[in-house]
């Protein structure tokens, strides 16, 4: 698993970074054999204005599947961090729970092959809704 930090308009500090880590490290402890790279990108949107400004997004690459990208904004860039880990968590975890509950959905679309080593595509029919 990868981890990416990026800060825009501010310097990253080493207490940042290790409450980013610590808190993605908790957040995604189920899917660890599939998350292949996590990007987060801390920003202060207003500057030396304040107000709430402080971002934080994440995306979460998986193998074989779409990423996973959630965007928190709060006063505090910690509370951001915080809340931003535990949403990208609880997607992460419904993503695997899917993939539980149908899995003949990605077995399906995966091509057999054929006694010459040919690929031959096989089509599952779905039957209609019952309609009451």
């Amino acid at each position: 698993m990868n981890l990416q930090i990026q800060a825009q308009d501010f310097t990253l500090t080493d207490g940042l970074r290790q409450h980013v880590a610590t808190r993605l490290d908790y957040a995604l402890n189920h899917g660890r054999d599939i998350v292949t790279r996590i990007v987060v990108r801390l920003s202060d949107i207003n500057g030396p204005r304040g107000g709430v400004d402080k971002c934080c997004g994440i995306e979460v690459r998986l193998k074989g599947a779409p990423s996973l990208v959630v965007e928190d904004t709060q006063a505090d860039l910690y509370v951001a961090i915080d809340r931003a880990s535990e949403r990208i968590g609880r997607t992460l975890d419904r993503r695997l729970a899917r993939q539980r509950d149908f899995p003949a959905v990605s077995i399906a679309r995966q091509p057999l092959p054929t006694e010459e080593g040919k690929i031959k595509v096989t089509l599952v029919a779905v039957p209609p809704a019952p309609t009451f």
